[in-house]
């Protein structure tokens, strides 16, 4: 508003109060945001990735595959046969020390306590077993 007259009596003299206009500074700043948003560059969100040229090499030959069943009561079996924990880190060990060391799904029972899973993971941790994997136990899920 530019200017404002207060209420007063017919007879007294009405009082002038002078306000800024805000429109022309409102109009201004709106124009310098938007050239500021026009002279932004695009951002491009690209990222570059170095990816192999040409046919990549098949396996030579299939991975042994290794399976680890934790059951509901934390029992461990390895490739169906019951191992306790002593023969878990021997046979852990001596897979870790294959120069292609196989693959170990580890397939805990939907139910078993996490102690038992965390045991196990632990073990192949501490006996630098690299190829290890949860795999859901389909014979558990019916």
């Amino acid at each position: 508003m530019g200017m404002q007259i207060g209420s007063g009596s017919a007879s007294a003299d009405p009082e002038v109060m002078i306000e800024m206009n805000m429109t022309p500074l409102i109009d201004v700043m709106l124009v310098l945001i938007i050239m500021l948003i026009i002279t932004i560059p695009i951002q491009n969100h690209a990222v570059n990735l170095n990816m192999p040229q040409g046919p990549s090499n098949p396996p030579k030959n299939e991975p042994v595959v290794v399976n680890i069943d934790v059951d509901f009561d934390g029992t461990v079996s390895w490739n169906g046969v019951a191992v306790n924990p002593a023969e878990l880190d021997v046979k852990l060990a001596a897979a870790a020390a294959q120069p292609d060391q196989p693959e170990i799904h580890l397939r805990p029972v939907a139910v078993v306590p996490y102690k038992s899973v965390a045991a196990v993971m632990a073990a192949a941790q501490r006996l630098n077993v690299t190829k290890i994997g949860m795999v859901g136990n389909e014979q558990f899920l019916k």
